[in-house]
């Protein structure tokens, strides 16, 4: 793995990272709310595989418009076999928990990823992560809480899967940052594709198949380009920058499915809700001025190391 070579590179690889990571969780937003119409017809493995199929047709075409064709060997390579087999896991695990627990349940406990990837950043990559954005991260978390209010009532056998699944994302995260640069991100976003669908393809073969309508193959047609773009938007997000800088920008995912809630379901939040929005909007603003800062050349508003 390589780092970019001087502070000016640094800066520039947090500011796409952080575009990239909010945006992705946008694309994912979008897809799951396309996802949840069509779940409510179809068994979860048969939705799943007939979105990867989109997915990979799609991500085929890309790859074939930007030439990496050429580069197909290269999905042979043992970080990327890693990093796909955990996503496929990852998915199929966390997917598997949602159909058992509620939604705030599962969103919440989802949300931890960017403590784990600050966490993994510190121990496999040496970052120097203040005790400033350790608050902003945990902040931010709060925040998240506070938005869902899970129960405690709810919390069982499944929230430790959907938690299993959480660490297996922040595993595969940790491993985008081990393949080597010069394989395009496109093709890392298409292993992934072709793992998740295989590994659902096997679970139709225990689940069963039903009766496919025109409707639902086009709302997961749909949800299957939103799922790529958030697939290599979250690829390149990764790929540079620091981690744990970057992390905390998942919790914008939240922040469009609030959104979305309101346009599409007329869902409007709670007192203790809104708190929280504002605990995340305070927590990513808190992140940007620190970066901001350390652009102007000034100290930054965290230490160096704790």
């Amino acid at each position: 793995m390589t780092t970019p070579s001087s502070p000016h590179a640094q800066r520039a690889a947090n500011r796409r990272g952080v575009l990239a990571m909010s945006a992705g969780m946008a694309s994912f937003v979008a897809n799951d709310s396309m996802v949840k119409v069509v779940s409510e017809s179809l068994p979860s493995m048969q939705l799943i595989f007939l979105r990867g199929l989109f997915a990979t047709l799609l991500l085929f075409v890309v790859v074939q418009a930007v030439g990496a064709t050429r580069q197909f060997a290269r999905l042979g390579n043992r970080r990327v076999l890693l990093r796909a087999a955990l996503d496929a896991v990852a998915s199929v695990v966390y997917l598997t928990s949602l159909f058992h627990l509620p939604i705030g349940e599962a969103t919440a406990i989802n949300m931890a990823t960017p403590l784990f990837i600050t966490l993994f950043a510190v121990l496999a990559f040496k970052e120097q992560v203040g005790a400033g954005r350790w608050l902003a991260i945990a902040t931010g978390f709060t925040g998240v809480l506070l938005v869902v209010q899970p129960s405690a009532a709810a919390f069982n056998a499944w929230s430790l899967l959907c938690l299993g699944g959480t660490l297996l994302h922040a595993g595969r995260d940790l491993t985008t940052r081990y393949i080597d640069k010069a394989i395009p991100s496109i093709l890392i976003t298409l292993s992934s594709a072709l793992a998740v669908t295989a590994l659902a393809g096997i679970g139709t073969l225990v689940q069963g198949w039903q009766p496919v309508h025109p409707r639902q193959l086009a709302m997961l047609a749909g949800a299957s380009v939103f799922l790529s773009c958030g697939y290599y938007l979250l690829t390149v997000a990764m790929r540079g920058g620091e981690m744990s800088l970057i992390a905390p920008f998942r919790y914008a995912g939240l922040l469009f499915a609030l959104l979305l809630g309101y346009l599409v379901w007329g869902d409007v939040p709670d007192a203790l809700a809104w708190i929280g929005i504002a605990l995340l909007v305070a927590a990513g603003l808190y992140v940007l001025h620190g970066e901001r800062g350390r652009g102007r050349g000034r100290p930054e508003l965290e230490p160096i190391a704790d």
